[in-house]
């Protein structure tokens, strides 16, 4: 009894799929624009945006230069956007931009092509190609619409790929240190504080400036040693002096003591 009413239900659902698909291929021969048009504005708003974009497609010439060619362009890209594809959503709201500069829509276009490329930003260990340009399309757009009411929202935004950036500049530098490559390391620290000087990790960065300066001293020439054993020690006393409670000055006391040992042998050599 059971197997034969899901026979029946998966029937109906068949059934239901087959009149679908044969009224849409029927709308698509419709040489009714308005009727095609409405039809696509009823597929839109029923988020069934495949389908409503097949008639976006061949409705774009009969109403080019018309209101509803507007509406056309701009739903075009609001449903490759919910379809999460954003290269072609990005695409398509900067050439309705284009072609309706003050279009009652124009604002909402330009701040979601911006949205885009934020949303195509890639995870930090890999390139930030997309980062870069979406922190761009936010900025610009805030230039183009200082009262908007995204402006907040863009603000944000930029702040949390500006975050991301950082934090790929930050694990660069990590892994200079992991890797032992102590110059580039120390170059890479010195330039992420001076670049951004208000970093949460400036107290973690001197503390590995100060190791690093150390390991660097050991694997260093004689007359190198002394001039790298006293920048790691002038490093340790900015931390000290920076952050008195630091839980890496007790990290670092080991180091420290082995610094000073290290120097006294250089000045009796």
């Amino acid at each position: 009894m059971l197997k034969n009413r899901f026979l029946i239900l998966i029937g109906v659902i068949c059934l239901m799929a087959f009149v679908s698909c044969n009224k849409h291929s029927q709308i698509l021969k419709s040489t009714d624009n308005e009727y095609k048009y409405n039809s696509a504005m009823y597929y839109y708003g029923q988020k069934d945006y495949n389908r409503a974009l097949q008639l976006f497609d061949v409705l774009q010439s009969a109403y080019r230069g018309k209101p509803q060619g507007e509406e056309i362009a701009y739903c075009t890209a609001e449903c490759y956007y919910n379809m999460k594809d954003y290269n072609i959503a990005s695409h398509y709201y900067k050439r309705y931009v284009v072609n309706y500069p003050f279009a009652k829509n124009a604002e909402s276009a330009v701040f979601r092509s911006a949205c885009c490329y934020y949303l195509e930003s890639p995870s930090i260990e890999l390139d930030q190609e997309d980062t870069y340009t979406a922190i761009k399309e936010f900025q610009s757009f805030i230039e183009l619409y200082p009262q908007s009411i995204y402006v907040d929202s863009a603000n944000k935004l930029i702040d949390t790929l500006k975050y991301k950036i950082v934090e790929k500049d930050f694990n660069v530098c990590m892994l200079y240190y992991k890797m032992e490559e102590f110059q580039a390391a120390i170059t890479s620290f010195e330039r992420f504080i001076k670049e951004n000087p208000t970093t949460i990790h400036r107290e973690e960065i001197i503390n590995y400036m100060v190791l690093t300066y150390a390991r660097y001293a050991e694997k260093s020439v004689l007359e190198k040693q002394r001039e790298r054993y006293e920048l790691a020690l002038e490093k340790y006393n900015t931390l000290t002096y920076m952050y008195p409670d630091s839980k890496y000055i007790a990290e670092l006391e080991p180091t420290i003591e082995k610094i000073k040992t290290e120097l006294s042998n250089i000045k009796t050599k």
